[in-house]
């Protein structure tokens, strides 16, 4: 189906989606040179706003109008076989290698078909960055979720300012795009709350909008069109606005961290508006900038990104270390790396590329002849058997998965488990056990306030403590203590030695910290219990122990990470929570350490 315009090539943005998608493989890969590899996507965002932007004015400045029926079957010949059979092929390996992981995935792979993954992974409260269990192999599609919601709205609302606008001139419809974004904007600040999982704010459609729509916003004042010409005046500053944007993007992506509370509050905004400037000078193919990003190899990445973008994360998920604590060689990633590059590359051009430039069903003559529906047929007629297959597996594994599906844990025998998974939707705190010594109020006694870890050690614990206070609640961050120690100081159940162990869900801060260690109070004598979880925010969340302790004359470090150093047999699959074993080892360091 060929467009009314013919669209220009543009070599140096393609260079700009290869660094995106490295720049998010480096991130899900655990490489410290990019902590802020998530950013790719909101180049990502950024560079689709632009281009579809930048199409939809093009095709209405050259016929007068949107054709947004052959926009929107474009949008899907181009995103939606090469996702389909990525989804197929995760569907029959986990049919046969896994069959419960693939019951558990099931709402995921429907919500992967309609495009709404990122809001069902927040109605189930999925979190990006804090998983135990087993990782989803399709976990990343909600990115794709968000574009592709951006791509059915955003030409209805476009047509909308046309209709609607007087006169509608680049500087209002700009104007009009950008507050939204800024709405979008503060919706994602409003939504933020420090010390707690952004996962809410990261996937949400209405929190990430902006990243599009500054795109979108770009090319109302500065057209691709205008970038095709050398430029009489203004390269220099061109060259020099694509260097500003290109060196802090790439800044942002080496060196911030994914729990930075300033990411959430004017950090996205900030990498946006730099990709944009990138996005600008790359368009030029006279441009510096241009030529650096137009690097045959990077073009070679920048073309097959989106099939590299769906591959990557099923690749290293499925065929990683299945224990959580452990973690890949260099040379077994550089591996994955050259597997995922191979399948994308085969994808591109045995389906995405012939469907796209509408070869893929074209017979030996060259018949033109009905060629446009006999395609459309073909491509729909695979789309639907693809469809079959998978609902064939899925269903065939489920009911497998089903009949042998283990009764979920309940909060109820909470204190009777040391293995519960902090993946499980937060349920009523986990009642304080009064026992009729402290009722009237504890004098000189001992308070444990924590997650999980410390729910599942509590039988322990009252055995070598008897008249010990154990307040736990699974999945609680360090930002919820301070309710609880308010609450126990309102019922006198605070024990002058308070234990704190926090930090299994995620980090914190040291004001988060000082916050909490003022709330109990300087007259308490108080031991953090610091963290072994094989994720990412382990060594920040020891490391803000260990100065509250060496900073106040009243805290004391429990190092449980030191002395469950290779005790692999003292915890369960999730590497955090512990075995019965695990449980008295940890209640006996504790009970020593207070002694």
């Amino acid at each position: 189906m060929p467009l009314a315009v013919k669209k220009r090539y543009m070599p140096g943005l393609d260079g700009l989606r290869a660094i995106a998608v490295l720049a998010v493989i480096a991130y899900h890969f655990g490489w410290p040179i990019a902590s802020g590899g998530l950013l790719g996507v909101a180049v990502f965002f950024v560079l689709s706003g632009y281009l579809i932007t930048d199409l939809l004015l093009e095709e209405r400045r050259s016929t007068g109008r949107f054709n947004l029926r052959r926009f929107w079957i474009r949008r899907s010949l181009r995103l939606l076989p090469a996702m389909l059979l990525m989804l197929i092929a995760v569907t029959v390996y986990l049919a046969f290698t896994d069959p419960g992981r693939l019951f558990n995935i099931r709402g995921e792979l429907l919500s992967a078909l309609t495009y709404t993954s990122n809001w069902y992974l927040i109605y189930r409260q999925v979190s990006y960055f804090e998983s135990f269990g087993p990782i989803s192999p399709i976990g990343h599609l909600w990115s794709l979720a968000v574009e592709e919601q951006f791509y059915l709205l955003w030409p209805l609302f476009l047509w909308g300012m046309f209709r609607f606008i007087p006169f509608p001139t680049r500087g209002k419809l700009a104007a009009v795009t950008l507050a939204v974004a800024a709405v979008s904007l503060l919706a994602m600040a409003f939504l933020y709350v420090p010390g707690t999982d952004p996962s809410r704010v990261y996937y949400g459609t209405d929190t990430r909008a902006f990243g599009l729509l500054i795109g979108a916003a770009f090319a109302f004042f500065i057209p691709s069109r205008k970038l095709a010409e050398p430029l009489q005046r203004g390269s220099v500053l061109l060259d020099a606005i694509g260097a500003i944007g290109l060196c802090i993007s790439l800044c942002m992506i080496v060196s911030v961290d994914k729990y930075d509370d300033s990411l959430y509050r004017g950090g996205m905004l900030v990498l946006s508006v730099a990709s944009g400037l990138v996005i600008l000078a790359s368009a030029s193919p006279f441009s510096k900038i241009g030529k650096l990003l137009s690097w045959k190899p990077l073009r070679w990445l920048g073309v097959r990104s989106y099939g590299i973008y769906l591959w990557h994360y099923p690749v290293q998920v499925l065929t990683g270390p299945k224990d959580p604590g452990e973690d890949s060689s260099l040379l077994y990633q550089l591996i994955q790396l050259a597997i995922i590059l191979i399948i994308s590359s085969l994808s591109y051009h045995y389906i995405e590329n012939p469907i796209r430039t509408g070869t893929l069903f074209k017979n030996k003559k060259k018949e033109r002849v009905s060629m446009k529906s006999k395609k459309m047929k073909n491509v729909f007629r695979t789309i639907t058997l693809g469809l079959a297959i998978m609902i064939v597996l899925l269903s065939t594994a489920c009911e497998g998965a089903g009949s042998n599906k283990p009764t979920p844990l309940s909060e109820t025998n909470a204190e009777t488990t040391a293995n519960i998974p902090d993946t499980a939707t937060p349920t009523p705190t986990d009642t304080p056990s009064h026992s009729p010594e402290t009722r009237g109020g504890q004098t000189g006694g001992v308070t444990a306030i924590g997650d999980s870890v410390i729910v599942g050690v509590k039988p322990a614990l009252k055995k070598l403590i008897p008249n010990i206070i154990v307040d736990g609640k699974v999945s609680r961050q360090l930002s919820d203590a301070i309710d609880v120690v308010n609450a126990l100081k309102s019922d006198h159940q605070l024990g002058d030695t308070v234990i704190i162990e926090l930090g299994t869900n995620g980090p914190f801060g040291s004001k988060k910290l000082n916050e909490l260690l003022d709330a109990i109070g300087d007259d308490k004598q108080i031991y953090v219990v610091n963290s072994r979880v094989p994720r990412d925010w382990q060594d920040t969340v020891n490391k803000t122990l260990a100065e509250a302790a060496d900073e106040h004359s009243n805290v004391k470090l429990i190092d449980w990470h030191a002395f469950s150093k290779g005790k692999k047999e003292w915890f369960t699959k999730d590497g955090v929570h512990l075995q019965p074993n695990g449980a008295e080892a940890y209640a006996g360091l504790i009970a020593e350490a207070i002694r």
